[in-house]
């Protein structure tokens, strides 16, 4: 038994992890999520790069050291950055009747995090356990190609083959062991990202309405 609390009890506020790899469609299916079921979409990568722009921000020049150097951000930042994006959220909406948000009540989609085994365990046992966990599963061929067209217009340094690969084998041996991890607690659905665009959302909704039924009894 952890000798710590989570901050927020999960049958009211509802965190759901969205994994997947590079070019998987992790912030086109949020995007819809949040337009539908009324979630919060917190991203670690807007995150930490919003509070590295911030002014007097006392973390602002560590995240570009990591940055820089390629190297993960400690973990303790980043949960700190989310609890408070989780906080803000549930204050702005405390006297909401949207479903699912109001007196302390509200639905997060974490996208991009947990990327690691450590930083699952740190998250749950501190801020809130996960009720859920998306997975979108995608062959490396397929995901390589949709970057490699996002690549043409993006601008994003990383969307070149070299980086793309990297970024594959990174996914493979950080943050798979997240996914076997949540599958034995029974958190995982696993959605098949190869299809299209509109087959892979109806599957996410059919996840979602399964799940939140549960949530709401």
């Amino acid at each position: 038994m952890s000798e710590q609390s989570p901050e927020y009890d999960p049958s009211k506020v509802v965190v759901v992890f969205v994994l997947g790899g590079p070019g998987v469609g992790k912030g086109t299916h949020c995007a819809s999520l949040v337009r539908d079921y009324g979630f919060v979409h917190l991203s670690a990568g807007d995150l930490l790069r919003a509070e590295q722009a911030r002014p007097g921000s006392e973390y602002g020049q560590m995240i570009a050291d990591y940055i820089k150097e390629g190297k993960i951000v400690p973990m303790e930042v980043t949960i700190s950055l989310l609890r408070n994006a989780i906080q803000s959220a549930l204050e702005t909406h405390k006297n909401s009747s949207s479903d699912g948000w109001g007196a302390g009540k509200g639905r997060f989609l974490i996208d991009g995090f947990p990327r690691k085994l450590d930083q699952s365990f740190k998250f749950e046992e501190s801020v809130c356990p996960a009720q859920m966990v998306l997975f979108l599963q995608c062959t490396e061929e397929v995901m390589l190609e949709r970057l490699l067209h996002r690549g043409e217009t993006s601008g994003r340094s990383d969307d070149n083959i070299e980086s793309i690969k990297k970024r594959f084998r990174t996914f493979v041996e950080t943050s798979m062991p997240v996914v076997d991890y949540q599958r034995t607690q029974n958190k995982v659905v696993d959605v098949n990202a190869m299809n299209t665009v509109e087959q892979v959302y109806k599957d996410i909704c059919d996840a979602m309405n399964a799940k939140f039924q549960q949530i709401q009894k």
